[in-house]
């Protein structure tokens, strides 16, 4: 069989659409006003994230959040951010279009994770997230369940790391 396997009963790895993406950078002691503009609680503890509807943060630094929303709320939450800016410096950057995601899911997906990224991912906890890299690629990893995670990769990388996981899946498949 030629065509390229991208699922098999233990794992399944698919694209996802788009969402609006933020990259914001904010004093912690004015983590109130930020989830205040963005309509939802940022964690404070890096690792953790915190969801609610189509919103959802990610704390991956000192003083770093990595935000989701709608992608039809991209400029809604510009626009909450702006107001809150003559309050509270900041900075939040519109990564939307830099990166793509994957999903992975199933009961083989940490050994499918482990193929190229050097964390012991069962450590990572439910909703949590994590910058790190997938083979030489920079990534944040997110846990959605025991078996279910999202590997935001830029956009540029996307073929590489894609293709790392359509190999690795099949030699799973096989038995490899």
């Amino acid at each position: 069989m030629n065509a390229p396997v991208t699922s098999f009963d233990a794992v399944s790895v698919a694209v996802l659409p788009p969402v609006a993406r933020f990259n914001l950078r904010i004093a912690p002691a004015d983590v109130a006003q930020a989830s205040a503009a963005f309509g939802l609680t940022l964690p404070t503890k890096i690792g953790q994230g915190a969801r609610s509807g189509d919103r959802a943060a990610y704390c991956i630094g000192p003083d770093e959040w990595l935000l989701h929303a709608a992608e039809a709320d991209q400029q809604a939450v510009v626009s909450a951010f702006g107001k809150a800016r003559a309050d509270t410096p900041h900075s939040l950057v519109v990564i939307s279009d830099r990166e793509m995601t994957l999903s992975i899911t199933g009961p083989a997906a940490l050994d499918l994770l482990s193929v190229g990224c050097p964390l012991e991912l069962s450590r990572l906890p439910v909703g949590g997230a994590k910058r790190t890299v997938f083979d030489y690629a920079q990534v944040t990893l997110i846990r959605d369940g025991e078996d279910a995670f999202r590997l935001e990769v830029w956009r540029s990388f996307f073929p590489h790391v894609h293709g790392l996981l359509e190999i690795a899946t099949r030699e799973l498949a096989v038995g490899l």
